[in-house]
């Protein structure tokens, strides 16, 4: 009857910490690829013969949910997308974009929002700021489509702790247009400083770098 007793406690306590542990998921690009962590049909960068990054483990996610103790729900990241539905060449890529797959997530207790970097490099429309009404054809440019994600992460996802990660390097008009919208909706900002990048995208010490910027930012 004890050894009973000490089974159904240990069941207990376990199932109990089981539901402590916080599930994270990601919406993002390359830089948060790895192949056959995203889904199916997704373009993963790493690993890549021009980056160090060669093992999953080395992920900034992965690194950051080791640190935390945290599990990974879905990791929605796919290689060249842009936030806003206009993509390299100026092609209509509504139906990849960050806005396209925000409704993939899982059921998270956190979620990350990395993203902008090809919208920069794409040099995508900015557009003007607008926080109600989009249309298809609005969120062809940055800053309503940005807005319209971030309405929809927080209506889709109401339980879940959003946090934005916005990427060294990109040019100003992207990083203050994702400072003002972020404002505007409340949400944590996380503005990454000195990656390091091999073919523009993190090497091993940059991803450690992310994964501490993460920890530093998000404990304030």
């Amino acid at each position: 009857m004890k050894n009973i007793v000490i089974l159904f406690l240990f069941m207990a306590f376990s199932v109990v910490m089981s539901a402590q542990v916080k599930k994270i998921s990601i919406l993002g690009d390359s830089y948060s690829t790895y192949a056959g962590v995203n889904p199916e049909g997704y373009a993963p960068f790493y690993p890549n013969d021009k980056n160090d990054v060669k093992e999953v483990e080395q992920t900034w996610w992965s690194l950051y949910m080791k640190a935390m103790g945290y599990e990974l729900d879905k990791n929605d990241s796919w290689g060249g997308t842009t936030i806003c539905n206009t993509g390299y060449g100026r092609m209509d890529v509504t139906a990849t974009s960050f806005n396209a797959r925000a409704d993939r997530l899982g059921n998270p207790d956190i979620i990350f929002l990395f993203g902008g970097t090809n919208d920069a490099w794409a040099n995508s429309p900015i557009g003007e700021y607008q926080y109600s009404d989009w249309t298809t054809e609005d969120c062809k440019a940055f800053r309503p489509a940005l807005a319209c994600l971030l309405d929809k992460l927080q209506n889709l996802y109401p339980n879940a702790q959003l946090y934005a990660i916005l990427n060294s390097e990109l040019k100003e008009e992207i990083n203050e247009s994702t400072r003002e919208i972020c404002k505007y909706y409340k949400i944590q900002l996380i503005e990454l400083v000195d990656i390091e990048k091999q073919n523009g995208h993190p090497s091993i010490k940059g991803m450690q770098a992310i994964c501490d910027q993460l920890i530093e930012a998000i404990k304030k």
